[in-house]
C-alpha cells in the first residue's frame, strides 16, 4: 500500500526539526476493571505488542529522494517494542509530576525510519489507574481525522475478547466513482481560479487595513506581542491538563449569547494574561491566538490535513471580563466571515504563505527576533458523549496534547468527552516554569467569567495591562445591538 501526500502534509515533515518535533498526541486516563490483577498493565501491555498487524498509515514509513517526502510505504515488520512501551511512576495521582513525565516523552521526535507513532502505557504500583499517552506525526492527519480513528478504537461497552487495537483495525476507504478526467482538470482549474482570486482579495484588504483605509478585517500576519511564551521553539517541554464542566460551556455561552469557542477563548485569554503577569509582563495591546479552520466537505474522511491556521485578535483594555468577551467576539466573527466569504483553498494557501515566513524564521534562528503570528493557538475538537472503553478499562478522560507553532507560544487544545472539556496545555519551557499556574488561571477565569454576569463587581485587575488612552477597542467603537 503506499499513499500520495498533500503538500500540506509533507510541511509538516520539511519543516520538523528535533527542537520543534511535529507530532501531536494525547494523555488519557484509564481506570482498569473491578477485577483486575496487579499485573494487568503488563498484561496488556503483551496483548499490544501481539497485535503486530497493522493497516495504514500505522504501518507506513515516508519514503523520501534526498530527504523530500513522496509518500507513505508499507513496512515489511513493524517493531512493536518500539512501538508500544510501559514505564512505571511513583505515583500516577500526582498530576503535576504526571505532566513532567508526560513533557519528557513529548519532546524527542518520531523515528523517521519507522512508522511515525507510538503508545506509551504509564502506570504506578499504586493505584487501579494507569494512563496512555499516544503520540503520531501530524502528517498523517489533522485533528478531526485522528479523534475519529482514535474514537474507533474504543468501544461502548467492556471488550474481554477479540479486542482490536486501533492500528490493526481496518481503514479502507469506499471506492468512489471516478470523476471524468475533462471535468476533474475543469472543475480543479476553475477552483483553482477562484481560490487565486479570493486570495489576491485577502491580500488586497490586509494592505486596506495596513494603510489604515479600512480597520474593520482580520488581524495582519506577523503583529503579535513578544512574550516569554514566544520566539525560537527549542528543546524542552511543559505539558499541563484541566477539566471544565461542558454543560457549564454550554449554559454560560447562552447566557453571554457567545458560542462556547467564544467563551473559552476568553478564559484562555485572561489566564494567559495572568500567566504573563507573573513574569513581570504587561502589555499595550492585545495578545493574538492563532485559529484552526477546518476545511473538510460535511462528511468526508479522507487522510492527511485540510485545515488553514488564522489569526485573530483577542482583548485588551478591559477589566470587566465581560467586556473582554465582547471584543472577543467581535474579532472572531470578523476572520469568520472573511472565511465564509471565500474558497475554502483560499485560506489554505494564506495559512502556507505565512506559515512559510515562520518556518523560515525559525530554520535561520531568527524568531526571537521578528514578532509572532500569534501568542497562543486555541483549538477544539468534540469526542464521545458517552462513556467508552478501551478494551474493559473505562476511559475517564482525554487530554490532547499538540505541535508547537513556528514563532512559539502556546498551545491550547480541547476535546469534549463524556459531558467534560478535557483541555491539554503544552509550551517550550525555555523561559518559563511551568504551565501548572496557567491551568489553575484557566478554572479561575472561567469561574470569574461565569460570575461577572450577576456581579459586575468583579474584574481582570491582576492581568497587568497597560491602556493607552488614544486607543480605543472595537467594543467601543462598534457596540453591539
Amino acid at each position: 500500500m503506499s499513499k500520495k501526500l498533500t503538500f500540506l502534509d509533507k510541511t509538516f515533515w520539511i519543516t520538523e526539526s528535533e527542537d520543534n518535533p511535529k507530532h501531536v498526541a494525547s494523555l488519557q486516563l484509564l481506570k482498569m476493571p473491578a477485577n483486575a490483577s496487579s499485573d494487568y498493565v503488563d498484561k496488556l501491555l503483551a496483548e499490544l505488542r501481539s497485535s503486530e498487524q497493522a493497516s495504514a498509515p500505522f504501518n507506513c514509513r515516508v519514503s523520501t529522494l534526498m530527504g523530500y517526502p513522496l509518500k507513505f510505504v508499507a513496512v515489511e515488520r513493524i517493531d512493536m517494542h518500539y512501538h508500544v512501551q510501559l514505564h512505571t511512576i511513583a505515583d500516577l495521582n500526582d498530576k503535576t509530576a504526571l505532566h513532567k513525565f508526560v513533557a519528557s516523552l513529548h519532546e524527542p521526535w518520531l523515528d523517521r525510519d519507522k512508522p511515525l507513532w507510538q503508545f506509551h502505557l504509564i502506570k504506578d504500583n499504586n493505584s487501579k489507574q494507569f494512563a496512555l499517552y499516544i503520540k503520531i506525526h501530524h502528517m498523517c492527519g489533522d485533528g478531526s481525522t485522528l479523534i475519529r480513528w482514535f474514537q474507533a478504537g474504543y468501544s461502548q461497552s467492556p471488550i474481554t475478547q477479540g479486542f482490536v487495537p486501533v492500528w490493526s483495525m481496518d481503514r479502507t476507504q469506499r471506492k468512489r466513482d471516478k470523476t471524468p478526467w475533462f471535468k476533474a482538470v475543469f472543475g480543479g482549474l476553475c477552483g483553482f481560479v477562484i481560490a487565486v482570486k479570493d486570495l489576491i482579495w485577502i491580500w488586497f484588504r490586509l494592505l486596506l487595513k495596513l494603510l489604515r483605509i479600512n480597520k474593520d478585517y482580520m488581524p495582519l500576519p506577523f503583529t503579535g506581542t513578544k512574550t516569554v511564551l514566544t520566539g525560537q521553539v527549542k528543546k524542552g517541554r511543559a505539558v499541563a491538563t484541566l477539566d471544565i464542566d461542558f454543560d457549564r460551556v454550554k449554559t454560560l455561552s447562552k447566557r453571554l449569547r457567545a458560542s462556547a469557542n467564544e467563551v473559552m477563548l476568553c478564559v484562555f485569554d485572561i489566564a494567559v494574561h495572568r500567566q504573563l503577569t507573573d513574569y513581570g509582563q504587561t502589555f499595550e495591546k492585545a495578545l493574538f491566538t492563532n485559529m484552526p479552520i477546518n476545511l473538510r466537505k460535511p462528511g468526508e474522511t479522507t487522510y492527511g490535513n485540510k485545515i488553514a491556521i488564522v489569526p485573530v485578535q483577542l482583548a485588551h483594555g478591559h477589566v470587566d471580563p465581560y467586556l473582554r468577551l465582547r471584543e472577543i467576539i467581535e474579532n472572531h466573527r470578523k476572520v469568520k466571515k472573511a472565511a465564509k466569504a471565500s474558497h475554502p483553498a483560499s485560506f489554505s494557501y494564506y495559512t502556507l504563505l505565512i506559515q512559510a515566513y515562520a518556518i523560515m524564521f525559525e530554520m535561520l534562528g531568527l524568531s526571537n527576533w521578528v514578532k509572532p503570528i500569534a501568542n497562543i493557538l486555541v483549538s477544539n475538537m468534540p469526542g464521545p458523549s458517552e462513556i467508552m472503553y478501551f478494551k474493559d478499562s473505562q476511559l475517564l478522560a482525554t487530554y490532547p496534547i499538540s505541535t508547537i507553532t513556528p514563532g512559539g507560544g502556546v498551545n491550547i487544545t480541547m476535546v469534549t468527552y463524556n459531558g467534560q472539556a478535557n483541555i491539554g496545555l503544552v509550551c517550550c519551557n525555555n523561559n518559563i516554569d511551568s504551565l501548572e499556574p496557567l491551568a489553575q488561571y484557566c478554572l479561575e477565569a472561567f469561574d470569574m467569567l461565569e460570575k461577572c454576569i450577576d456581579d459586575p463587581s468583579l474584574n481582570t485587575d491582576d492581568i497587568g495591562e497597560k491602556m493607552n488612552e488614544e486607543d480605543t477597542s472595537i467594543a467601543d467603537n462598534e457596540p453591539f445591538k
